[in-house]
């Protein structure tokens, strides 16, 4: 009988879990590390556009995160109180984008990842890996496998442990990701995703996103510079100036959120021997695009393709590269310019500059939706 080949995977986040998903799909044994207690997402609400949704169709999880998430009908921006772009989404033949709060989404491929086969090790916290294919713990423990893969975020330690030469960049925005319930605000144009920008009296955004029946997410931007806005707790005051048709939601934040600063990461090369970087540990991106989780768990599926498809490892390693970055680096870099530029001010560019990515079928993912006719 020949034997299973074996994967350790550093972080059971969304790439950790598309990975172990994908792998277990087609035959190996995997087992993930979580640093955490238990597993659970992070932040707010989520983006997941076409390419995202055909990853998760791949892996499984699609029908899941179908059930709950919310389908606008349009997308618009309005700048300074003038609607800029105005575009039907979610109909047929026009995009798909699906919002949801990001437990939803973790929910459902944690259950996929678990389902396929994968074991979930909780506060268990790697700490570095080798060219060899072993994965280091905190405990110790020295953990060979076939292959291992480094999907512990921006401030991945299995990555900086191989040496990896990378560029990180910091931008002068940050942004506020909070959760709370659509009170006062339901029904016709409040059921759109909305990109509000304010000029005056200071530059602030609100990405407004409904994200389920009861849920709303906003994602705030404020200038680092601007102390009083990216203060937290938030500081209702500067916000409901600038956004006072919001202000139902605003009013009522309290304690919530986090402020992050966009930033940039990109990696010489993302693997090292029988070491892959996945996800925001090899690409982290400013959220302008909404494509850090759709390009994580792409470039996790393709790494389980690309190892289904060759004899070795290490030319696996290259194929996937080889096959994946153009697309990455491309999105990456976009989301950089609108980051630098606050490009989206003047409305949402429907172009394949800015939704290459989610006009993309990931590779592994081209069958047919679950809820297809």
């Amino acid at each position: 009988m020949t034997k299973r080949r074996h994967a350790e995977i550093a972080g059971a986040g969304f790439a950790g879990l598309a990975a172990a998903a994908a792998l277990c799909q087609r035959g190996w044994t995997v087992r993930v590390h979580e640093v955490n207690p238990e597993p659970r997402a992070f932040g707010a609400g989520i983006f997941i556009w076409d390419n995202g949704l055909r990853v998760l169709n791949a892996i499984g999880a699609y029908a899941d995160v179908r059930n709950g998430a919310f389908a606008a009908p349009a997308y618009e921006t309005r700048t300074d109180g003038k609607c800029l772009s105005f575009q039907p989404i979610n109909g047929p033949g026009q995009y798909r984008l699906l919002t949801m709060p990001r437990q939803h989404l973790y929910a459902a491929m944690l259950k996929a990842a678990v389902g396929s086969g994968a074991e979930i090790v909780t506060s268990s916290e790697a700490v570095g890996a080798t060219p060899e294919g072993e994965l280091l713990l905190a405990s110790g423990a020295r953990l060979p496998a076939d292959i291992v893969i480094g999907a512990d975020g921006v401030r991945s330690k299995v990555r900086d442990s191989l040496e990896i030469p990378q560029e990180r960049r910091k931008y002068r925005d940050g942004i506020i990701r909070v959760l709370t319930d659509r009170t006062g605000l339901r029904g016709g144009e409040w059921d759109h995703v909305i990109d509000f920008w304010a000029h005056s009296p200071r530059t602030l955004r609100i990405l407004y996103t409904p994200s389920g029946e009861n849920d709303l997410y906003m994602a705030m931007m404020a200038p680092v510079a601007d102390t009083e806005s990216s203060a937290i707790p938030i500081n209702p005051a500067p916000w409901i100036a600038c956004f006072p048709q919001l202000e139902p939601a605003l009013s009522r934040l309290g304690d919530k959120g986090r402020y992050d600063v966009y930033e940039t990461t990109k990696l010489d090369h993302w693997s090292v021997g029988r070491v892959a970087i996945v996800g925001d540990s090899a690409h982290a991106m400013p959220p302008t695009l909404a494509q850090g989780a759709g390009c994580a768990i792409g470039n996790a599926l393709g790494l389980a393709c690309a190892l289904d498809e060759c004899d070795t490892v290490e030319a696996a390693l290259a194929l996937w590269e080889r096959r994946e970055r153009p697309l990455t680096d491309h999105t990456q870099r976009r989301a950089a310019e609108i980051a630098a530029q606050r490009i989206l001010a003047s409305g949402m560019k429907w172009d394949d500059e800015g939704l290459r990515a989610a006009r993309h079928v990931p590779t592994g993912a081209d069958m047919p939706f679950a809820d297809a006719a």
